[in-house]
């Protein structure tokens, strides 16, 4: 039996079975699945109003009065963990994109390096080399720091391999970098990007070939996936020489604003600060990378998707901070300017967020421009006197001839 339903109405272990759009306009590989991912619930959100489930292969949904999400707490939304920040550090930029790069790049390098020796230990049953680790992060946090727009480039240049592993370092990247906004104490970044770097490390004990699978898990492989919270937890308890709270902190970046996360189903502020951190970095950073089951996303409709579960499964006032951060047209990202000519965010703006500096690879005809034109919007540079340069759109990676990572890896 098949029933047409809203997408705000879906719950967990339904099968979805039609869309109300064409499969090939949406990022989903495989017509039909069960659903048993946020993020895969977020894409049919995003591009889908209705869809038809098939209560035949999944569970049926309750009357909608039994779906509302009861309140938080009393009735009222539950304050934002930006409450919970008692101390800020300033931080000024102390080095330019250009001069911070090379240091970026051995920093991002070496941190790499310790994450797949990390893995290989980890898999041989032995324990982690905790100082180089720690090494490892300082480095990044030294270089977001001076810089952060640095490390951001090169982690959305960096192509990913093994979605599972080598996300690890950009996500690290991103969670320091979005501490850094926030202007957390600088002994707050290094545990950030420790999180970052090891809050998956649990995956190395789950079946790649369940991790990798680009068809709908069943019950027991959605089981077994999110067991590596488990695992990523016992192993950082047996690793001697971590932050004592870091155990704890990896195991809630699947987590919820509204109670729908695991493993706990904790709700609001219960998750704390570096718990909701982790898990808005670990949503992003997916989504805007290649997945078994569907297509990267541009930075921006990521971020749109976020802006859109604000006070759902995300603390609302965080995520706009998050926004903030990362920018409208975050660094890395694929661009069309007004002008036809079409480039690669290469800096925010902090004062002038719709104006970031951008580099100019292709002209309006899609041929290489050489030498590449380096435009700060912000200064206002001009197409003709009557037009300034604008940003018109962002863009797929893949759906233009362009690899940021020629430019810059």
């Amino acid at each position: 039996m098949k029933k047409q339903v809203s997408v705000d109405e879906l719950q967990f272990g339904v099968f979805i079975v039609e869309l109300d759009r064409p499969w090939t306009e949406t990022p989903f590989t495989f017509q039909g699945f069960v659903l048993n991912d946020d993020k895969e619930l977020a894409l049919l959100k995003l591009y889908c109003k209705k869809v038809v489930i098939d209560l035949d292969k999944g569970l049926d949904l309750p009357e909608r009065s039994q779906l509302q999400t009861a309140p938080i707490s009393g009735g009222t939304k539950a304050p934002s963990v930006l409450a919970s920040i008692k101390t800020r550090a300033k931080y000024e930029e102390l080095a330019s994109v250009d001069v911070e790069l090379p240091r970026a790049r051995t920093a991002q390098s070496k941190a790499e390096t310790v994450l797949q020796d990390l893995l290989v230990t980890v898999k041989a049953g032995k324990a982690i080399d905790a100082p180089r680790v720690k090494e490892a992060v300082t480095n990044m946090t030294d270089s977001v720091v001076r810089n952060p727009d640095a490390m951001l480039l090169l982690s959305r240049m960096k192509e990913k391999g093994e979605r599972n592993l080598d996300r690890a370092v950009g996500v690290s990247i991103y969670m320091i970098t979005f501490g850094r906004f926030l202007q957390l104490p600088r002994e707050q970044l290094d545990l950030l990007g420790m999180l970052g770097l090891l809050q998956d490390v649990g995956k190395t004990r789950v079946p790649e070939e369940v991790l990798n699978k680009a068809e709908p898990l069943s019950n027991v492989e959605t089981a077994l996936c999110r067991s590596h919270l488990d695992h990523s937890v016992s192993i950082l308890k047996e690793t001697a020489g971590l932050p004592a709270d870091l155990p704890a902190l990896a195991s809630l970046h699947h987590e919820r604003y509204d109670g729908t996360g695991y493993p706990k189903g904790l709700k609001g502020t219960e998750i704390g600060l570096f718990g909701v951190i982790a898990g808005l970095v670990d949503f992003f950073d997916a989504l805007s990378h290649p997945r078994p089951y569907g297509e990267a996303l541009a930075p921006s409709n990521v971020l749109t998707m976020l802006y859109n579960l604000r006070d759902v499964q995300f603390d609302g006032p965080l995520v706009e901070q998050f926004i903030q951060c990362i920018g409208i047209f975050p660094v890395g990202a694929i661009v069309e300017l007004n002008s036809g000519e079409m480039g690669i965010v290469i800096a925010q703006n902090l004062a002038r967020r719709l104006q970031p500096r951008v580099m100019v690879v292709l002209d309006a005809e899609g041929n290489p421009k050489t030498p590449h034109l380096i435009l700060d919007l912000a200064k206002d540079p001009r197409i003709n006197p009557e037009t300034p340069y604008r940003i018109k759109r962002t863009l797929e990676k893949g759906s233009v001839p362009i690899n940021p990572s020629e430019f810059f890896i």
